[in-house]
């Protein structure tokens, strides 16, 4: 993860809205899986579609638990609404 600038960008983000470290790490992780799941794709070009596969992913292979699935939306939501400016679809 180290030298994305997308993600060193993301970083500032997450700092200049006070999260804590531990959230910023988590969020970080979040957001680089969900890029290399989807083949490294830029998020710009990604939406609600995208996102509800990745979740989707992590529920039915990974078997990772309803919080779990939450933390990663809620990363996937902030990039979209504060890092990216992107409205979601549903």
């Amino acid at each position: 993860m180290k030298g994305s600038k997308f993600l060193d960008h993301v970083r500032e983000v997450i700092r200049t809205n006070h999260f804590s470290y531990s959230t910023e790490k988590t969020y970080i992780g979040w957001i680089y899986r969900f890029i290399i799941f989807h083949n490294k794709r830029h998020p710009e070009e990604m939406g609600g579609k995208e996102i509800a596969e990745f979740l989707t992913y992590l529920a039915v292979e990974r078997k990772v638990s309803a919080s779990t699935q939450n933390q990663a939306l809620n990363a996937l939501v902030f990039l979209h609404k504060k890092v990216l400016k992107i409205p979601l679809d549903n």
